[in-house]
């Protein structure tokens, strides 16, 4: 039989990990539904980033049990999410790059923007081979090699903020006269990345991290002295204009969510790899992994409900 349950937990808000909050117990219906009272929130994130994918399910399950009626769009390029998280039709993208990578849009929308926190720290741009590439251990490596990678970078979506650094980083490079960006989709790349590895064939692509595909495929991060792939930045909750006043319990909480990196991981490997066809099993899975998931001092303030639903055989 179904049984829902309340576990309460305590966390500091400056706490490492991450702090989840859920719902009241007056929020909480009897069937565990959330049933939407609370307003319609709509999510954005880019078809194959995988950030955004993990953290919008998250959203999803416990903004719903907040009361929250969440609903999830995907766009096939960053530039047209950011315009619509502008323009209201998005009100959140939940795993944005807003410091270095998505710069740009920034820059364009900002006034029409509401940063509600980051949740994780230390996400990097990367241009990777596989480990079984020796010789190649640095971009500079790759200079006067270019006949050895058919001449290719292997990309991903135009408007990415990792193919505006790789177009910036190929001249600092001298990489201009051998190699070409090819860019398509993230999909199209891993891909072509897995049956290049699958033949143990020369490559190189375009990666960033946090992504499971770093630890799916056989690659390794190439160094990059001259820092033309930008620094360490973090992931943050970029939101429509206005969207604290209007739904200010939803952005109370996710303002709260911190994630470490082995959190983070569990995450994403459970959303995209052992339940990549069911969404609610994985979150499920990682909040009964995860019920203490921070650490931090205690006080009175500082005190959430996570809302778990539970199958238990009869």
């Amino acid at each position: 039989m179904k049984r829902r349950f309340l576990t309460t937990f305590v966390a500091g808000v400056a706490a490492l990990g991450l702090a989840l909050t859920g719902c009241s117990q007056e929020a909480a219906k009897d069937d565990g539904s959330g049933g939407g009272d609370k307003g319609d929130i709509k999510l954005g994130y880019v078809t194959g980033w995988t950030d955004g994918q993990s953290i919008s399910l998250l959203l999803e399950d416990q903004l719903g049990k907040m009361g929250y009626n969440v609903e999830t769009e995907t766009f096939n390029d960053a530039a047209v999410l950011y315009a619509g998280v502008a323009n209201g039709d998005i009100d959140m993208y939940p795993s944005s790059w807003p410091e270095v990578t998505h710069k740009q849009y920034i820059d364009e929308y900002g006034d029409k923007l509401e940063d509600l926190g980051a949740y994780y720290e230390n996400a990097v741009l990367t241009i990777a081979v596989p480990k079984y590439m020796k010789d190649i251990n640095s971009i500079e490596d790759l200079k006067g090699k270019g006949k050895d990678f058919d001449g290719k970078i292997i990309g991903i979506e135009p408007g990415a903020g990792l193919t505006a650094a790789t177009k910036k980083m190929i001249p600092e490079y001298g990489l201009d006269k051998e190699y070409e960006l090819v860019t398509s989709s993230t999909a199209a790349m891993l891909t072509e990345l897995g049956n290049a590895t699958d033949a143990e064939e020369d490559i190189v692509v375009t990666l960033w991290r946090p992504f499971w595909a770093n630890n799916a495929y056989p690659v390794k991060d190439l160094k990059d002295p001259k820092g033309a792939m930008g620094e360490a930045e973090k992931l943050h909750f970029t939101a429509t204009k206005g969207f604290s006043d209007e739904f200010s319990d939803a952005a109370d909480y996710v303002g709260k969510i911190k994630m470490d990196d082995k959190q983070y991981g569990d995450l994403e490997d459970l959303v995209v790899n052992k339940h990549k066809d069911d969404g609610e099993a994985a979150i499920a899975e990682w909040l009964k992994a995860n019920p203490d998931a921070y650490e931090g001092e205690i006080t009175d303030e500082d005190k959430w409900l996570i809302v778990i639903e539970s199958v238990e055989p009869v």
